[in-house]
């Protein structure tokens, strides 16, 4: 708690989380990280599910399809290395203010440092850059499957993950109990079923590698 936060019985020294999600961290490297002291030279920042819904604010399909394409996409780049910000290029299928591709794009930015012209630039002589790396509406897809592309600026592989987000479970009648959770009308048990039903629908995003498909570029 900062000096000007409200007063509250307790300071909370971690995210009190209601679920808990069976989810793989990601590894990548940061090169400014490492130059500037903040991590060792060759060690990984951890970046797991939890970190992505901090960014993204909520946790759904959506965010954790996010949080695996590009899971998927860095796997598939460096089957025996390290990820590295700033040689990782994304390319988006869709639109920025698309519902999806916006908030996909948001996440996976925040893993892989990529950015459009507002992003860091880079230490002396640009080491660690990761401005325009990040482009929305950059190819035409052959479905309408939220897709991506990613591409190492060191080799100019590509791969390009394709989420099919059409196959998720729908969660059942449970569902239909977010109007009234919104409006405050909501039983416990109304909340407790939504609850249950809607983080299933997210856990099965991360266990069910059917729902992508991985193809090289």
């Amino acid at each position: 708690m900062t000096t000007n936060s409200p007063a509250t019985d307790a300071t909370h020294t971690s995210t009190d989380w209601q679920v808990d999600y069976d989810a793989d961290p990601i590894e990548i490297r940061d090169p400014v990280a490492e130059a500037l002291g903040v991590l060792t030279s060759g060690d990984p920042f951890v970046v797991t599910y939890t970190d992505a819904v901090k960014e993204a604010g909520h946790s759904c399909p959506t965010a954790s399809g996010a949080y695996r394409i590009v899971q998927l996409g860095l796997d598939a780049l460096y089957p025996d290395d390290y990820p590295i910000r700033s040689e990782i290029e994304v390319q988006v299928a869709g639109p920025r203010d698309d519902a999806a591709y916006g908030v996909m794009g948001r996440i996976i930015s925040y893993v892989t440092g990529a950015t459009e012209d507002d992003g860091f630039s880079g230490l002396a002589g640009g080491h660690g850059g990761r401005r325009d790396l990040l482009h929305f509406d950059a190819f035409d897809p052959d479905t309408a499957a939220p897709t991506f592309r990613f591409r190492r600026t060191d080799t100019n592989e590509t791969v390009e993950v394709t989420y099919h987000v059409g196959d998720v479970p729908d969660g059942g009648p449970a569902i239909g109990n977010l109007q009234e959770i919104l409006d405050g009308s909501a039983s416990d048990q109304q909340r407790e079923a939504f609850a249950d039903a809607w983080h299933h629908r997210v856990q099965v995003v991360h266990n069910d590698d059917s729902l992508f498909t991985v193809e090289v570029v």
